[in-house]
């Protein structure tokens, strides 16, 4: 009998985490995602969120970036935001949504070196452009998930493993 209230008690939390975790299509979400640099001459890390509410209805859609920040590995005291972008405030940065790749967006980011301004830096989808030089596929992107998405995978989790433990035990005892 108390396996049969655990099960439940199991069920019962597995539909509320899912329920707590999909949300209406229509809803506005504000992404996060985290990318990497990777070139032969440079690389760095970074991080950046938007609205995905606001993606416009041209025929390459593109959404502002809200709030970015980006650092090269040979130099993490200086970082780049959104505001170093060449078109800020008037555009800055912005994201649009790619047909290749792994990831479902692309990052349009154009910035120059703060210490050395003649040397400028482009993001440009997957590519890293230096100056002339272009490095292709050198970007990548992660999405970074929402805590509730977090909090739910490790409430299912958890849960699958007290319930495991408790099945092995009930299967010992008998």
């Amino acid at each position: 009998m108390k396996l049969v209230s655990k099960l439940t008690l199991v069920a019962t939390s597995l539909a509320l985490s899912f329920t707590a975790v999909n949300q209406q299509p229509a809803d506005a979400t504000t992404m996060k995602y985290a990318f990497t640099v990777n070139s032969s001459i440079l690389s760095g890390t970074g991080s950046f969120s938007f609205d995905d509410s606001n993606f416009s209805t041209e025929p390459i859609p593109t959404a502002p970036v809200q709030l970015l920040n980006f650092a090269f590995n040979n130099d993490p005291q200086t970082v780049y935001t959104q505001e170093d972008d060449f078109d800020y405030p008037t555009l800055g940065p912005i994201v649009f949504p790619t047909v290749a790749g792994n990831s479902s967006i692309g990052l349009s980011y154009l910035f120059n070196n703060k210490i050395d301004p003649a040397s400028s830096y482009e993001i440009a989808g997957y590519d890293f452009i230096v100056s002339n030089q272009t490095f292709n596929d050198a970007v990548s992107y992660t999405p970074i998930p929402e805590p509730a998405t977090l909090v739910g995978t490790l409430t299912v989790c958890s849960i699958a493993w007290l319930t495991s433990r408790k099945v092995k035990l009930a299967k010992k005892d008998a």
